[in-house]
């Protein structure tokens, strides 16, 4: 056989040179534009699914909530390998880890259908999140956002409502999270010793700052289901009502009366303030509390391209963001994948200088030493374009990719701005 191969080749040598020649025009046109990415996907198919709920304690999360999902709802999902969960104070995360090489789409909508059924949450409980899907590497880039003149709470809602959504649409992202978020709160801070004095019970306070509000998130209140806005009738036409929520600052919400007791207001009996969530950890940027945003990508998505497609949007973002400054050096993996394909093409060139003196030195014969040397590169060549032809990191990607601007058409909008908390 091997005898044959060579005669074969000496006989039509003209069509081999031609053929090496033309896949090593290919190698050095198409493999050099051919992904590379910090670490292959090396974690199973798995779906996370998430449910907030206001108030509750970790062994009530546990016994409303994560439970009986398992073992109702998501036990016996078809491919399941395996089922966690973590329950914490007012999050219940559920993970279904599936059989490695079940297709990720088709998990997350066996998943949806069994999520289907839940009908029977605490009405305190938002509907279910599914996570989007992120790559094994995890993070893709960590972006720090600063302001000497901005305060914290301001640059939230900035990034909440302008980096953030702009983050999103760029494609292979899949989560952009902000870590040190701070959201604006119309805080109710209420004193015991002051309430009893003021002979003012607790709930009073909680029904007067509720109900307040157009909306809140406790289903006890009147404002939980608020009415329609209606409208007035006039001979010739019907004007429609629109509510403006009087309530902009602490001083309008100190002067609400208090449920049941109307001749006191709310700045009598507790401090009204201004203020953000009680935080749990924080985003620390040039040794200062600060913004961090950060990027994880979709399992599909190649790094190198999504880092330079989430600069070009910062880029696009800084004209319009005066006062603010968006570093997207912190973390960044690209950088690592950037310098190691400028060492090995550095150690190529090098490596290719040194075979060839070799190769000389050794063989005393240019003609020997230049057919050896290209040989040894078609060979190199053939083995790239193997890779490139059997789609080994380009073709599932283009394949997921249709699938997930498919099941991205279905994302649900940002949840509307909310005035304020208590």
């Amino acid at each position: 056989m091997m005898r044959w191969i060579i005669g074969s080749s000496l006989k039509l040598r003209v069509v081999v040179a031609t053929v090496a020649a033309l896949l090593m025009v290919f190698g050095f046109t198409q493999l050099r534009t051919m992904p590379v990415d910090v670490l292959p996907e090396f974690s199973r198919p798995h779906v996370e699914i998430q449910v907030e709920i206001l108030g509750l304690s970790a062994q009530e999360v546990e016994a409303l909530i994560t439970t009986p999902m398992e073992a109702d709802l998501l036990n016996g999902t078809p491919w399941v390998k395996e089922l966690r969960s973590v329950s914490i104070p007012g999050l219940a995360s559920i993970s279904l880890v599936f059989e490695k090489g079940t297709d990720l789409m088709r998990a997350r909508q066996v998943a949806q259908e069994r999520l289907n059924e839940v009908f029977a949450l605490p009405r305190v409980a938002k509907h279910f999140t599914m996570i989007n899907p992120v790559s094994s590497a995890g993070r893709t880039m960590a972006i720090g956002v600063t302001s000497n003149k901005m305060s914290l709470v301001d640059l939230t809602v900035l990034a909440h409502w302008t980096i953030q959504p702009r983050l999103l649409g760029v494609p292979g992202v899949a989560n952009v999270s902000i870590w040190g978020r701070r959201e604006r709160q119309l805080q109710v801070q209420v004193d015991p010793d002051r309430l009893r004095a003021q002979n003012v019970t607790l709930m009073q306070i909680i029904k007067t700052a509720g109900n307040a509000l157009w909306s809140s998130p406790l289903s006890f209140l009147e404002a939980s289901t608020p009415g329609t806005g209606g409208w007035v009738e006039t001979p010739n036409q019907r004007l429609g009502v629109r509510h403006v929520l009087p309530i902009t600052t602490a001083k309008d919400l100190a002067k609400v009366p208090i449920d049941d007791a109307e001749s006191k207001r709310l700045g009598d009996v507790a401090s009204v303030v201004e203020d953000h969530q009680p935080l749990i950890g924080d985003a620390i940027v040039n040794d200062a509390p600060a913004l961090m945003l950060v990027v994880e990508k979709l399992p599909w998505a190649n790094t190198h391209a999504v880092t330079q497609e989430v600069e070009k949007a910062l880029a696009a973002l800084r004209p319009g963001l005066s006062g603010l400054e968006m570093d997207s050096s912190l973390f960044r993996p690209a950088t690592f994948l950037e310098l190691a394909v400028g060492n090995l093409s550095r150690a190529l060139l090098i490596g290719s200088v040194l075979m060839l003196a070799a190769l000389f030195a050794f063989l005393l014969n240019w003609r020997a030493a230049l057919i050896s040397a290209v040989a040894i590169v078609v060979s190199m060549t053939a083995a790239g374009t193997v890779l490139y032809v059997r789609g080994a990191a380009d073709r599932p990607r283009r394949r997921d990719r249709r699938r997930h601007r498919r099941h991205s058409q279905h994302r649900a909008a940002p949840p509307p701005a909310s005035p304020g908390g208590t």
